[in-house]
């Protein structure tokens, strides 16, 4: 898959940044901090998942998802996250 794919859904980036940052979070906790709805966010975990970007793990009827760092392209991403922020923020390091 390409690249544009991946990166071309606002939504799809905020799960990515999201889970950057926090490591692992439930499914309710990445709608309220993306603003996206449950059935979208859904799709998007979905599609990421497929692309093994993302991973999950069912706790119940809980499911934590995750960003999958077993792929290399997942390294990548937080790669670029990590210098876009520095970037925006020069003087933080």
């Amino acid at each position: 898959m390409a690249i544009e794919e991946v990166l071309s859904s606002k939504g799809r980036l905020r799960i990515l940044k999201v889970l950057t940052k926090m490591e692992k979070l439930h499914l309710s906790e990445i709608t309220k901090r993306t603003g996206l709805n449950h059935t979208t966010a859904v799709k998007h975990l979905q599609f990421l998942e497929n692309l093994n970007l993302v991973e999950h793990k069912r706790f119940g009827r809980i499911r934590i998802y995750r960003l999958n760092d077993k792929n290399p392209k997942v390294k990548v991403i937080k790669t670029l996250f990590e210098l876009w922020e520095q970037t925006q923020n020069p003087d933080q390091k």
